[in-house]
């Protein structure tokens, strides 16, 4: 039993010692999808280890699937792992995480659930304002096939864009009418492209499941500081997407013109509220607008390939960590006997 509690040490020496590290990091904002990926990989080690914890503890309690798991495989291997010690301990330990994974279950569901009617209504609401064409059927939009898109123009004085991806129906992309008097062409293009990066990565889903984590144990540092930044760093993802294809200045000055009312000095200092339409995203804090604009006009280069090469290396290793760990007493049992 000594790998089913090796295993959670594992884990929240991960957990405490990543967010110190990559919080520190001044990389990530010059590699923001490099960071994401980093992130998300301590993140799936610290759950893997618990994962696998439970189920090495669960064979030792259930014969039948401990037949399963060590099928054909020699008698010492499964002796390695010492299944058959621990004692009353085995059903406490076993009790502890799978409490903690029905917790953590359950609120990812409680998260997908809300977040599914949520876009559901605000889909309704598009639909309500501007119902489809006649030809624009159902079996129509599946024919486009996910990668659709429709381009919505609603009546609105304030600037505004948002996308609305949902997995049966075309990308809705929702433009106002002031966004288009105050963009141009260029930028309204960029900020589409946002919209559309945003949509392709499934940025949404990300976010969710980390609010999800962060939510279901918000005494964890690692849960709280991943949801904190991936909310940032999708959006800097975002703008490199935009910027690759349309220029940092004109996403950057179509960033700035979207969002004049929030990131105006005054505004901003004195705590003036925020103007927001029921039926649309909330609008980003005025601080974090600023940060990605200047980060556009006036941002270090982003890293060499080699340098971006080792990040992902590194997440490739920490995410095999908790399978060496896992692996390790069979394997040396085999190699042992060679």
């Amino acid at each position: 039993m000594g790998t089913a509690f090796a295993l959670p040490i594992v884990g929240m020496a991960f957990a405490v010692l990543a967010p110190r590290l990559l919080c520190r990091a001044r990389w990530q904002d010059r590699e923001p999808v490099v960071a994401l990926w980093v992130w998300q990989c301590v993140v799936a080690a610290v759950l893997l280890c618990f994962g696998l914890s439970l189920l090495v503890t669960a064979a030792a309690l259930c014969p039948p699937l401990r037949d399963e798991l060590f099928y054909d495989a020699p008698r010492r291997v499964q002796q390695a792992y010492g299944l058959a010690t621990g004692g009353d301990w085995r059903g406490v330990f076993a009790a502890v995480l799978f409490t903690g994974t029905v917790h953590l279950v359950l609120h990812l569901f409680r998260e997908a659930h809300l977040a599914r009617i949520s876009r559901r209504r605000r889909y309704d609401e598009i639909r309500q304002a501007a119902p489809a064409l006649p030809g624009e059927t159902r079996e129509r939009a599946a024919l486009l096939g996910r990668r659709a898109e429709h381009l919505l123009v609603m009546e609105n004085p304030r600037p505004q864009a948002w996308s609305l991806p949902l997995p049966t129906r075309p990308l809705q992309l929702v433009v106002s009418t002031g966004a288009m008097r105050r963009l141009s062409a260029e930028q309204l293009d960029a900020v589409l492209a946002i919209e559309r990066a945003h949509a392709r990565a499934r940025h949404h889903l990300l976010v969710q499941s980390a609010g999800a984590l962060a939510t279901a144990f918000p005494a964890a540092a690692l849960f709280t500081a991943y949801a904190d930044n991936s909310a940032r760093l999708v959006e800097l993802a975002a703008d490199d997407a935009a910027a690759h294809r349309h220029g940092n200045l004109a996403t950057a000055l179509a960033l700035l013109d979207l969002n004049e009312a929030r990131v105006g000095a005054g505004a901003a200092r004195r705590g003036v509220p925020l103007p927001w339409t029921p039926g649309t995203p909330p609008p980003p804090p005025a601080e974090r607008i600023a940060a990605r604009v200047d980060r556009l006009l006036t941002g270090p280069p982003r890293l060499r390939p080699v340098q971006r090469l080792h990040l992902t290396a590194a997440g490739l290793l920490i995410i095999s960590v908790p399978v060496l760990v896992v692996l390790a007493p069979g394997l040396g049992a085999l190699l042992g006997r060679i």
